[in-house]
């Protein structure tokens, strides 16, 4: 029998597993050392844009105009009037400063009490960041001196926004490898109960992530990315990269605890879960390629990112993991940890005992259990007909309590649109001519009190500042914006030969939520088709595919259930430390569709390939279920719990958008390996019977794929259903 590619490179790493170890250890050195030397290429704001805010920025970009990142500093006092020495003190320390320009008068409030100084960052907005420091002292220093006058001081603006995100993004994705990576290495020492065996797949996960984080640097100097991109590739990294090399190491173990010698029990492995890897792989990169057809940025890094370190992963898994295990031999047990590792007998499987304790009565009431099982996801997945999407603002991200959410929160009751206005950009041919500038005029008069006109003759542009009422994201805001942009602009610049956008942060997260819900349709339809494909050709069978779609689907259900649950509603948010914050960060429900769809086929494609492994050797369907679910209950459990764990840390961060996914992801995956797998899967085979298998006349065309290696197998475990089980030939 010809091997399939995945035994053959497993053969041939075997067989020349000093190329294939010393090719890795090149190829990671090669690509982290390349990729440090390029440096990555962080996406600037008028980048991410789409709508007519992202023409409004275009149009500025074109023009040469830079968009600077304003501040606003907030000083209070006990008294109306009683901030003004330490407001003139403050001006004074940050004119010294040299990195502000375009300071203006205090603005008081209304009751006078407080005091808005606005002023911009020198330089490119998009390095403001970077300079921003000295400015952040002087505040502190203010502020400090202040207290004991009673004067406070709040800062808020793009750059020191900016700043702080930057830094607690960096926070967290230290915090994230510094946990995730020793909760991996404890799981998987309980898993296998060797030293050696543990490390391995976290080595190989560990190295999979930094050549992949080499070649995200090259690829950003073609697409631009944003800073959450390298979290989301951790995070994919290290799970995938664990549970591919965890189901091939289970399965080469299984082997030799059956007796198999050292060089076929490889070749099993190989032949069978690197065949599983391959295809799994595979899926999961295709389904993360659909997410280029969602119009934005951040989700075609998104893709460029999961796709480079899956396959990274994969392509480790299926050559060096194969070389290491030929190299090691037995030392793969090496630092045995007592009462962890207590190896079966020969030809006696240790995992699958509980699995088939799970299994017995599910085969034997198959249609109470799928109801039931399939009840218990839409009852999760039910509070995701409520959800409510929207692009968190900063105050929600970093949470009610962080002190630049209270900032903002502040300046915003007293000086209402400050932090976010909206910005109408106008372009015309000629933009001094005596009917445009009378638009403009108009306009400006018609926004009222705090509308700012700037117009720059040279480049035939004009922008215009309009405040939002209320806090600048909530309701009231954004039907100003819409009469904005549906009624008052236009009604300004009729008959006039100018081009008019409305921009800015409101308008940007609405055009961006916009272009969300017509990027959904057809990524979701091209991820459907696709995996369903790759079933049809890996099982040969149209019902095999469409419940891989279905149970994928129940998951993504319950997920998105469960984080309406926790963050729209609050329900058990204060158990992560977080909050209820009324809505899901827009990019959110697509993420988790997206990824996983990819990572759901990890446990499918693993289980149905030995289910269906069990199949060409003779058995009947039932039976086949039953060996397939028990053999894989250790290493899918296993995988599972890593991949959990994983996504916990990521829910237990500082920012709300990576506690959605961490939550999310986890949920699904938890529910995907026990509901889903244990339960679901094997009750829905069981009740579709020989249908599972069947090949419609008009696709017997397709090749036929064997599930099983030509090697001679275990003899079966006795048929706890007293069914006959072929003999196999």
């Amino acid at each position: 029998m010809r091997r399939n590619l995945a035994a053959r490179l497993g053969v041939w790493s075997a067989h020349h597993r000093k190329a294939a170890i010393l090719g890795w250890l090149v190829f990671v050195v090669l690509a982290t050392a390349i990729g440090g030397a390029s440096g990555m290429v962080t996406a600037s704001d008028d980048e991410m844009g789409v709508g007519d805010s992202g023409r409004a920025a275009t149009i500025l970009k074109d023009a040469g105009i830079e968009e600077p990142a304003g501040e606003l500093v907030m000083v209070t006092a006990r008294t109306a009037g009683g901030w003004r020495d330490a407001a003139a003190d403050l001006s004074k320390a940050l004119t010294a400063t040299g990195d502000v320009r375009g300071l203006k008068a205090p603005l008081p409030s209304e009751d006078g009490r407080d005091a808005l100084l606005r002023f911009e960052i020198k330089g490119p907005g998009d390095e403001a960041a970077d300079r921003v420091q000295p400015v952040l002292d002087a505040v502190a220093k203010a502020e400090e001196d202040g207290k004991g006058q009673g004067i406070s001081v709040r800062q808020f603006g793009d750059a020191s926004s900016e700043k702080q995100l930057s830094d607690l993004l960096a926070d967290d994705l230290k915090k994230a490898e510094f946990t995730a990576v020793p909760l991996a290495l404890g799981i998987l020492l309980v898993a296998f109960g060797a030293v050696v065996a543990a490390l391995l797949p976290v080595g190989l996960a560990l190295t999979a992530c930094v050549a992949a984080f080499g070649l995200l640097s090259l690829a950003s100097h073609q697409l631009h990315l944003f800073e959450t991109t390298y979290s989301v590739m951790f995070l994919m990294g290290l799970a995938v990269g664990v549970d591919y090399c965890l189901f091939y190491l289970r399965r080469e173990r299984d082997e030799r605890a059956a007796g198999r010698d050292a060089e076929t029990a490889l070749r099993i492995a190989a032949a069978t879960s690197g065949r599983a890897v391959l295809v799994s792989g595979l899926t999961v990169m295709v389904a993360m390629a659909g997410m280029f057809l969602s119009g934005l940025l951040l989700f075609e890094g998104f893709a460029v990112a999961t796709i480079l370190v899956v396959c990274v992963a994969m392509l480790g898994s299926v050559t060096v993991l194969p070389a290491l295990l030929a190299a090691l031999g037995d030392r793969i047990d090496a630092g045995r940890i007592p009462f962890l590792n207590r190896r079966a007998k020969k030809g006696v499987h240790a995992s699958g005992g509980t699995a088939a304790k799970i299994l017995k009565p599910v085969l034997a009431r198959p249609k109470f259990f799928a109801v039931g099982a399939a009840a218990v996801l839409l009852a999760l997945a039910a509070p995701a007909l409520g959800m409510k999407t929207e692009q968190l603002g900063l105050e929600k991200q970093f949470g009610s309590d962080a002190p630049l959410s209270v900032s903002y929160q502040r300046i915003t009751e007293e000086f209402p649109g400050g932090p976010a206005p909206a910005r109408v950009v106008v372009e015309s041919d000629d933009i001094g001519a005596q009917p445009v500038r009378a638009a403009l005029d108009s306009l400006t008069e018609k926004a009222g009190d705090g509308a700012e006109l700037t117009v720059h003759k040279a480049a035939g542009v004009a922008e215009i500042e309009i405040p939002l009422p209320g806090d600048g994201t909530d309701a009231e805001a954004k039907k100003a914006l819409h009469e904005l942009r549906d009624d008052t602009v236009p009604a300004a610049f009729e008959g006039v030969d100018a081009t008019a956008y409305v921009g800015g942060d409101l308008a940007s997260s609405e055009d961006f939520s916009d272009q969300l819900s017509k990027g959904i349709v057809p990524v979701f339809a091209f991820i459907a088709a696709v995996t369903f494909l790759l079933m049809l050709f890996s099982f040969r069978s149209v019902v095999i595919a469409v419940t891989s779609i279905g149970l994928n689907l129940l998951s993504v259900g319950a997920a998105y259930g469960v984080m309406t649950a926790v963050f729209q509603h609050g329900w058990g948010a204060e158990l992560i430390g977080s909050e209820k914050v009324g809505a899901i960060e827009n990019w959110m429900p697509l993420f988790v569709l997206v990824v996983l769809f990819g990572l759901s086929m990890d446990y499918h494609v693993f289980v149905v390939s030995r289910i269906r492994e069990a199949r060409d050797r003779g058995m009947d369907n039932r039976s086949a279920i039953h060996e397939g679910i028990t053999r894989t209950a250790g290493a899918v459990t296993g995988a599972a719990v890593i991949m959990v764990a994983v996504f916990a840390v990521f829910g237990t961060l500082s920012m709300q958008d990576m506690q959605q996914m961490g939550v999310g992801l986890g949920v699904a995956v938890l529910l995907d390996a026990t509901v889903v797998r244990m339960i679901l899967l094997p009750s829905l085979m069981t009740l579709l019977g020989e249908r599972n298998w069947h090949t419609p006349r008009y696709l017997r065309w397709l090749p036929r794929i064997s599930h099983a290696e030509e090697a001679p197998t275990a003899p079966p475990r006795p048929d706890p259903y007293n069914t006959p089980v072929a003999s196999g030939r």
